[in-house]
């Protein structure tokens, strides 16, 4: 196990990217004068999957006007010593060392992680603004915010991290929430499903705090949930709408092609095309757009975890695809300046 990844992180736990399977899809891009915002996005090195800059790059040359990006927390290159409160500012320096080599101008035009959000331990409560502290003090000035382990399932299936049931309504989690909107900060905020009532509640306790909802809320298809697609969605469009009518929200569209989703692309014989991702996700894209509205929906590639399923080049035409009935202004809302906003990046 790399000292990079810790052996519960994110990386260790996603389906495999099979680069020649992923080349067997080749298509022209929609658009290619629209500009782009990835708005979540990891950097990790665990065995055998490596996903940094160089890797990155790969993907972002790939024929999208991709402006510049905003790495999310997915526990790499946590410090190896020092109080444990405090290792997760390791990943905010390394972080803050990909986003200088990017300003240089080098690797080409694209700002990669022009925005930071990494993370901390909810259960420190309030004594986790020493950490939030830190992390600012190391982020070159593009540290904005954290992701607070929230997801939880009661399905092994489905939850194979240890966050413990029920953090997102535990009293130290509202008062490490409390720091982030004290100091200036967003959160961002990753639920499955079955959670986005607690999220509901937490997002109404601070009113005034910028919260960013993951992965159009989390629906999901594995384990338990599988074969129920029809029967949950209901359920999770009423959600999504009493969330979108809170202003301190945003919602992010993408990220359905993790493992937890329970789509199984990656184990079709030809990957899918930009119609196919268009057919199974426009419908939460949909959703989540009328809800939230364009001016505070933000698309984000969730790459590499999606990669297993999508390239990058075909998982942009998808989204592209299913805005095509808007307005430009709102295209250019929703692919780059609700981010740009969030997020603070000068495009």
């Amino acid at each position: 196990m790399s000292a990079g990844i810790k052996s519960d992180s994110a990386a260790v736990r996603q389906l495999k990217i099979k680069p020649e399977w992923l080349a067997m899809q080749v298509e022209e891009i929609v658009e290619p004068e629209l500009p782009i915002i990835d708005a979540h996005h990891h950097l990790w090195d665990p065995p055998g999957a490596r996903y940094l800059l160089d890797e990155y790059l790969e993907d972002l040359r790939t024929g999208h006007d991709v402006r510049a990006t905003v790495f999310m927390a997915c526990r790499a290159m946590y410090r190896a010593r020092g109080p444990e409160e405090m290792k997760p500012i390791g990943e905010t320096e390394f972080v803050a060392g990909i986003a200088a080599q990017s300003e240089s101008g080098l690797y080409g035009p694209t700002k990669v992680c022009a925005a930071i959000v990494s993370s901390a331990d909810p259960s420190l409560g309030a004594r986790v603004e020493p950490v939030l502290e830190a992390h600012i003090a190391v982020g070159g000035g593009r540290f904005r915010g954290v992701r607070y382990r929230t997801s939880w399932d009661a399905s092994r299936e489905v939850h194979m991290l240890p966050t413990p049931a029920g953090v997102l309504k535990e009293k130290a989690t509202y008062e490490a929430i409390a720091c982030v909107e004290r100091l200036g900060l967003l959160l961002d905020l990753w639920v499955f499903h079955p959670q986005l009532a607690e999220a509901l509640d937490a997002c109404r306790a601070f009113p005034n705090l910028p919260i960013i909802i993951n992965h159009v809320g989390g629906p999901l298809g594995l384990g338990p949930y599988a074969g129920k697609r029809e029967e949950i969605f209901p359920a999770w469009a009423k959600q999504i709408k009493l969330l979108g009518a809170l202003p301190n929200t945003m919602m992010k569209l993408g990220g359905m092609a993790v493992r937890s989703s329970g789509y199984q692309f990656h184990l079709q014989s030809k990957p899918p095309c930009s119609d196919d991702l268009v057919r199974a996700w426009g419908p939460y894209v949909e959703t989540c757009i009328q809800s939230f509205g364009p001016t505070r929906c933000m698309f984000e590639s969730n790459f590499p975890v999606d990669k297993a399923m999508c390239s990058y080049p075909v998982l942009w035409n998808a989204f592209k695809k299913m805005i095509s009935g808007f307005s430009n202004f709102e295209k250019r809302e929703m692919l780059c300046g609700t981010a740009a906003r969030v997020y603070k990046i000068a495009v």
